[in-house]
């Protein structure tokens, strides 16, 4: 159970938060287990917050790697977060689609979407911004102007940025609908032998590692993932993913939860990869959706970046 409070330390306004440890969580490290609490904070924040003796267990200072046991009782003392001022960044994009009222872009592998802790410049807001100027859409406030949907850093392909509020309610309430058309292309672990198939498992946090999604059948959300063979190779397959929902890592949930999970994806495959790889094997290919002003279906295609292409040529 989480109570968040005001607490006034050092004259600098904190959130003071604090944690009951459960018979489940007992024997995880201190500095995992909060990092799963918030995923939204960078572990290094954490760490330092450690250093600074901001986290007590039962009333103590203990070290990062501390094992959490049942009842403990976590104070975190976390600085109150300050909005950062997100400056445009004449960062180059690479456009599939613009007009007055939406953009598509291709966006490049380790870009992070929207500003979070730890990425504040860089990101593909930062270039929109340069780009759009003042022409966002609001909804989302600061962080995320423009945003409807996001993906993955490692994950490449077309993304949608709505120009005005009009655009963003369209489009927010085409996602809602599933009526948006969504393909991936991904090569995964294994033969596939069925050529085409559909999977089906609510997606939410993941009881026994808070950093990562799984099929959670009590705490998750519907998801549906329809998948087609393009080609097998001796030990991988290259498939396309349909989206019929848009859940945290589903498609990297639902391959690996079929045993056939994403080639050079660390946190849901194996450790090793045997190819120099930047994370998943993962490109958002085909975006299609009802333009929301001419009501014209517009469908556009992400090019295979160059890595996904040298790796099908390889193999």
């Amino acid at each position: 159970m989480l109570f968040v409070f005001l607490a006034t330390i050092k004259r600098q306004r904190m959130n003071r938060l604090m944690f009951t440890v459960t018979e489940e969580e007992s024997g995880e490290r201190l500095d995992k287990y909060l990092a799963g609490l918030m995923p939204e904070v960078s572990r290094s924040f954490l760490q330092k917050l450690l250093k600074q003796g901001q986290v007590t267990v039962n009333d103590k200072n203990v070290k990062a790697n501390y094992n959490i046991r049942e009842k403990d009782v976590i104070y975190l003392n976390v600085p109150e977060a300050v909005e950062p001022e997100i400056l445009p960044e004449n960062i180059p994009l690479d456009i599939l689609y613009e007009d007055k009222d939406v953009l598509v872009v291709n966006k490049p592998k380790d870009m992070v979407v929207h500003p979070a802790p730890g990425h504040y410049t860089g990101t593909l807001v930062n270039a929109i911004m340069y780009h759009c100027k003042d022409n966002l859409s609001g909804i989302n406030g600061v962080l995320r102007p423009g945003i409807v949907h996001r993906i993955d850093k490692d994950t490449t392909g077309s993304l949608i940025i709505c120009k005005n509020d009009i655009a963003h309610n369209s489009l927010s309430e085409q996602l809602k609908k599933h009526s948006i058309t969504r393909k991936y292309v991904a090569m995964v672990h294994g033969v596939l032998k069925e050529d085409s198939g559909t999977i089906e498992g609510p997606i939410g946090r993941n009881p026994n590692d808070r950093l990562k999604m799984a099929i959670n059948y009590q705490n998750g959300k519907d998801a549906i993932t329809h998948y087609r063979v393009l080609k097998r190779f001796d030990k991988f397959t290259f498939v396309e993913c349909v989206l019929e929902t848009g859940r945290t890592h589903q498609i990297r949930v639902h391959m690996a939860s079929i045993h056939h999970p994403l080639l050079g994806d660390e946190l849901y495959g194996p450790a090793k990869c045997p190819y120099k790889l930047q994370g998943q094997t993962l490109h958002a290919q085909t975006l299609g959706f009802v333009h929301p002003v001419s009501k014209e279906y517009i469908e556009v295609n992400a090019p295979l970046p160059e890595y996904f292409q040298q790796l099908l040529d390889k193999l």
